[in-house]
């Protein structure tokens, strides 16, 4: 992967939700997409754990973001299906997300993420999701105007 490309992606990543959440990229490399999130108190729920939909966040950007490693430059990626389950609650200091692309396929990609909670140099596998998302062509992605 050129240069322009890597600069590309740790930016885009890092915009939007995802930059309000506080999730960082922390390494990119062909079909493999990896983030890190420091937790904060507005990331918990009420009993103290990081939110579901916290981690679902992660777990869907990041996948999307490994299938934008693979995707022609001008297309785009969007999520047209995940599934996730959580198998322990996440705690810690930090949660990371790595994300790799099973499924190489032209215009639907599938790609998987495993999320650890970190705690003290150590890592403990709190969830997994597939999944399934779609390649298209710049031009094919339309935004709306929000001023409408």
């Amino acid at each position: 992967m050129d240069k322009q490309r890597l600069a590309l992606l740790q930016k885009d990543y890092v915009q939007g939700f995802s930059a309000y959440c506080g999730i960082q990229v922390l390494r990119i490399g062909d079909g493999i997409f990896e983030s890190i999130l420091e937790i904060q108190p507005s990331h918990l729920q009420q009993d103290g754990f990081v939110h579901a939909g916290v981690i679902a966040t992660m777990a869907d950007h990041t996948a999307g973001y490994a299938a934008f490693t693979i995707a022609p430059p001008d297309h785009r990626i969007l999520t047209i299906e995940f599934k996730i389950n959580y198998f322990k609650p996440a705690t810690g200091e930090s949660i990371v997300c790595r994300s790799k692309v099973i499924n190489r396929g032209k215009k639907i990609i599938v790609a998987e993420s495993e999320i650890f909670s970190r705690y003290d140099h150590q890592e403990k596998l709190v969830s997994k999701a597939t999944v399934t998302l779609m390649s298209l062509r710049l031009d094919r992605v339309k935004k709306k105007d929000t001023a409408e």
